[in-house]
């Protein structure tokens, strides 16, 4: 979509949401993957804040997604949705940004270090006060769901054909 066109279908698709929520009331989670891209409009981002602030009455859970905390700081709205947050789950940071979630989240020297250093799914998880190393494990079918290695995709694509081609042979067969 042409970058002219992005505020105004982001307005319309924003506010079908909104008016969904509040239309149909019941326990729901809305799952925002690339938050930042959203934090970098001033409209948007208000409205990530609005669902944050106002999305518990609704029986609405909020999960902002981000690859940069830093990206997602530096709008005026991203500190305020962070501290309404009543969990948090930081991944490796990158060198470049690491002082200033070292700032924002008050991570220890130890912490700060490990978030630099962290393998995949490896992170520090927050839930109020507290704080706790964490290393995640994906299953196998969870995986082959969430990857975004093009390698892994590749092969995954190469064997859904090869299974497709040996079915297609099978059927021919019988």
């Amino acid at each position: 979509m042409e970058d002219e066109l992005k505020p105004i279908a982001m307005y319309i698709i924003t506010h079908h949401i909104w008016n969904a929520v509040r239309k149909n009331l019941r326990k729901r989670l809305l799952v925002i993957d690339e938050a930042w891209w959203m934090m970098k409009s001033e409209d948007t981002a208000s409205f990530l804040f609005g669902l944050a602030k106002r999305g518990r009455k609704y029986y609405l859970g909020l999960a902002t997604i981000t690859q940069d905390v830093g990206d997602f700081l530096r709008s005026p709205y991203g500190l305020p949705i962070i501290t309404n947050s009543s969990i948090q789950l930081l991944l490796k940071q990158s060198p470049s940004s690491i002082d200033l979630v070292q700032k924002t989240f008050n991570l220890t020297e130890e912490e700060k270090f490990l978030l630099l250093e962290s393998g995949v799914g490896e992170g520090i998880f927050f839930a109020g006060l507290k704080h706790v190393a964490i290393k995640t494990i994906a299953s196998y079918t969870e995986d082959q769901i969430i990857t975004s290695d093009p390698s892994q995709l590749l092969s995954i694509k190469k064997a859904k054909e090869e299974l497709a081609a040996a079915e297609s042979h099978s059927s021919e067969t019988k």
